[in-house]
């Protein structure tokens, strides 16, 4: 919310200057985000007149214009602005004066012609950002008088960043009450003549039906016909200014008008063009196949549960957010239809962001409007289009379906909760005097209390507009607000601890988060929402949740695995020379599970470069899947049961490379993956080096296995070396398997020491070498219990895999 300071002091005057001002705001919960001058630094600027004007001997685009400043004789000044002409006023920058942008005026000659000063645009004077001629200033404007005085410009514009809750202060008349409050003064609208003049009899029967087709949406509608407005009246001067200090630029008296009343008083209006409505007006919900074009000149296809303003043809207005281009008020008008209506906060809300708009009229429905205010709103604007364009005014026609209204119910307050909520014992008269000042009329409950000030009970009913205040610790931020926090005493507060039971079984996320950082992993933290095309391309079997109002294009969907950010933030980090790159991240990833969206913590790394940084100690190397997989195990060792994880090959996941992929299993069940990224897709996603990614959910890592003692054999342990022939194509993994199921529990240790394909095996064959180690915990071992042990194994590996001794 943006307003002008000086506006704000029309309604309510405290004796503080600005800076004293914006941290009363602030500290009452209407944080003051910027303050700003409503003009460039300058001085000798006046109101000049263009008295005579004649061409430029030497430049078509120049002409020489004699202006009156008020002084003992007219300036001579060479202007080339296309609007300069003869009896137009317009500020004048004095020779010696200095405007905004350092632009220093001075006598000089332009084109061989002699410019005593110069005519301003609103960009130069610090007014705009662009001007397309001079500023045009009424006829009426004293000749010589300074333009800081003449308009004002002695001033600042106050800029609030309001919370959702407080839509009841994105209006300068709910500011002044909170001001008001803050400050104990009353308040009063401004009374500057003409502008605040009231609304003349009704002169004229013409009305417009109104039906209320969907009143839970919009349960109040008011409306007015006025005929025979001016079609050349111009907004004033003063308005136009209040406007550009709010922020808007000025389009045409009508419609500043509606604008003016949304940020005098907070409520969102519109006209319509009386002559392009096709019969009465109809609240109701867009039908199937309808469409509206609206005043931006933007088609939309309407859904069947938006709000539209209708006529008996076709919508007109999407209801709430923006009127349509049809019934809009151009320059020829002359007969307008006048609207000012409640919607329900809930019908509005995400109805404007889900066609890609967002209006000051959207953002007030969305928050609550006061629904009050609609009658008197609608007498203002008709005033002020009376006092502007002439005109004359129908009845009000004042649709309404009261029991959808919304009614503000009694919400009880305790002075014991006041005391022990702020830790401040404030007053009972204090608390009286602010519920009263806000509003709020608090009656005292006998009943449910006691005649003891100390257990006071109050029934405070909250006004209309207030749609924030629900229940009783609403009522002591209220209070506590407006007391001051600065009033509220320093106290440490005092709690009984007690400190709870921490299995040992469970190892938190920080304990692996410590362990990835001790390899050399840095921490990464993306967003949950990612790429639908890249997330399409890394996990495309997975069901993904799609925005329905992204924030962009590229952030449109819910991730169901971490790896599109790290690969994202590596991309960075490989682009900016920067080739040595560990990552991981913890974080949720979001699921479909039958029909419900399930939010599963996972733990992701990444892994691409050098696996150490440069040193002299050992020769540099890139990381390459098998450093990734120790990585991984020992994350694994850490729950005490890494003999319950395995990994089994994975040639199927599309965004892995084929032979350097792996799922990782706990007792049968996928708890995780690992591989190296697919060169084609690696390929697609401009990454100029191997990169390695796992992925384990949380609860894998959870709980653990506590250490416990295990008698150790007195007795020598036995180890024998054997070498096996079979096929390439069966694992390692499958050996051990096929070994620790035909062993006894004599068989303490497995050991694979060598792998060997060529001269001497058989094409599509592969030596393993294997150590076996031994030992009994009540007796020494003899070569037969050996021999008989190995035995056993090679006939098992013989008979499962297909595996002979090599020779």
């Amino acid at each position: 919310m943006k307003f002008s300071e000086k506006w704000l002091r029309e309604w309510v005057n405290p004796e503080i200057d600005t800076g004293a001002l914006a941290h009363q705001l602030t500290m009452a919960g209407l944080e003051v985000d910027a303050i700003e001058p409503v003009a460039g630094q300058f001085d000798q600027v006046v109101v000049g007149e263009v008295i005579g004007l004649e061409p430029h001997p030497d430049a078509d685009k120049l002409r020489v214009a004699t202006v009156n400043v008020g002084a003992d004789a007219p300036l001579q000044i060479v202007c080339g602005a296309a609007n300069v002409r003869e009896g137009l006023k317009a500020p004048t920058a004095l020779v010696g004066t200095t405007l905004p942008g350092d632009l220093k005026i001075k006598k000089s000659k332009l084109r061989g012609v002699p410019s005593q000063g110069m005519l301003c645009s609103e960009k130069e004077l610090g007014l705009a950002d662009s001007a397309e001629g001079l500023m045009e200033l009424p006829a009426d404007a004293p000749v010589g008088e300074s333009i800081r005085d003449y308009l004002d410009l002695d001033d600042v514009t106050i800029e609030l960043g309001l919370t959702p809750n407080r839509g009841d202060c994105l209006s300068v008349a709910g500011i002044a009450r909170e001001v008001g409050v803050l400050n104990k003064l009353s308040v009063h609208g401004p009374d500057i003549g003409g502008r605040d003049a009231q609304i003349l009899d009704v002169q004229i029967k013409d009305t417009l039906s109104v039906a209320l087709e969907a009143p839970g949406a919009c349960p109040q509608y008011a409306g007015r016909v006025l005929r025979g407005i001016d079609p050349a009246a111009r907004t004033p001067l003063w308005l136009a200014e209040r406007l550009r200090r709010s922020g808007l630029r000025s389009l045409g008296p009508v419609v500043d008008v509606t604008n003016y009343v949304l940020l005098e008083l907070g409520q969102p209006m519109h006209a319509f063009d009386l002559g392009r409505l096709q019969g009465g007006i109809q609240v109701r919900y867009a039908s199937a196949g309808e469409s509206l074009t609206l005043l931006d000149e933007q088609t939309l296809e309407l859904d069947a549960g938006t709000l539209v303003i209708a006529d008996d043809k076709a919508p007109v207005a999407l209801a709430g957010i923006m009127g349509g281009a049809e019934s809009a008020v151009g320059a020829g008008t002359i007969d307008i239809f006048l609207e000012s209506a409640y919607f329900a906060p809930q019908a509005i809300a995400g109805k404007a962001r889900g066609y890609g708009l967002h209006t000051d009229s959207s953002h007030r429905f969305e928050r609550g409007v006061d629904p009050q205010l609609q009658v008197p709103a609608l007498e203002r604007a008709t005033a002020l289009l009376q006092a502007i364009c002439g005109g004359e005014a129908g009845p009000v026609v004042h649709a309404q379906q009261a029991d959808q209204l919304p009614v503000r119910a009694p919400v009880r307050l305790r002075r014991v909760r006041i005391a022990r909520v702020l830790g401040a014992d404030i007053p009972v008269d204090s608390v009286e005097d602010i519920l009263q000042r806000l509003g709020m009329n608090p009656d005292r409950d006998e009943g449910r209390g006691t005649r003891d000030e100390e257990h006071l009970v109050w029934e405070v009913t909250p006004p209309s507009f207030r749609f924030d205040i629900n229940l009783e610790v609403d009522l002591i931020e209220e209070l506590g607000r407006i007391y001051g926090y600065d009033n509220l005493p320093a106290s440490r507060p005092q709690v009984s601890l007690r400190m709870g039971p921490r299995s040992e079984t469970r190892r938190p996320a920080a304990h692996y988060k410590r362990l990835l950082v001790d390899l050399g992993y840095q921490e990464a933290i993306t967003y949950s929402f990612v790429d639908p095309k890249l997330q399409q391309q890394l996990d495309p079997q997975a069901e993904t949740l799609q925005l329905a109002n992204p924030i962009s294009a590229d952030m449109a969907a819910m991730r169901t695995s971490l790896w599109p950010g790290l690969l994202q933030t590596a991309l960075y980090n490989l682009n900016r020379q920067q080739d040595r790159v560990l990552l991981f991240e913890q974080g949720l990833r979001f699921i479909f599970q039958d029909t419900e969206l399930k939010q599963e913590p996972v733990l992701a790394g990444l892994v691409s470069g050098p696996l150490l940084p440069p040193q002299w100690g050992s020769t540099s190397r890139q990381a390459d899947f098998y450093d990734c997989k120790g990585h991984v195990e020992q994350l694994l060792a850490q729950t005490g049961n890494a003999e319950q994880f395995r990994f089994d090959a994975d040639e199927r996941h599309p965004a892995l490379h084929p032979g350097q992929a792996a799922v990782i299993l706990r007792e049968g069940r996928p708890v995780g993956r690992l591989g190296a990224l697919h060169p084609a897709l690696q390929q697609s996603l401009g990454l100029s080096q191997r990169v390695y990614l796992f992925e384990i959910t949380q609860a894998a890592l959870v709980e653990r296995r506590l250490p416990a003692f295990v008698p150790l054999s007195k007795y020598p342990s036995i180890r024998r070396d054997i070498a096996i022939v079979l096929d390439e194509v069966i694992s390692a993994q499958k050996v051990k398997d096929c070994i620790e199921k035909a062993g006894s529990k004599r068989l303490t240790n497995i050991e694979l020491f060598d792998v060997y394909v060529g001269e001497g095996i058989d094409s599509g064959r592969k030596s393993l070498a294997l150590g076996l180690t031994l030992q009994d915990l009540s007796r020494t071992l003899k070569d037969t219990d050996v021999e008989s042990e190995i035995s056993t194994i090679l006939t098992a590996l013989n008979r499962e895999l297909g595996a002979t001794l090599r020779e």
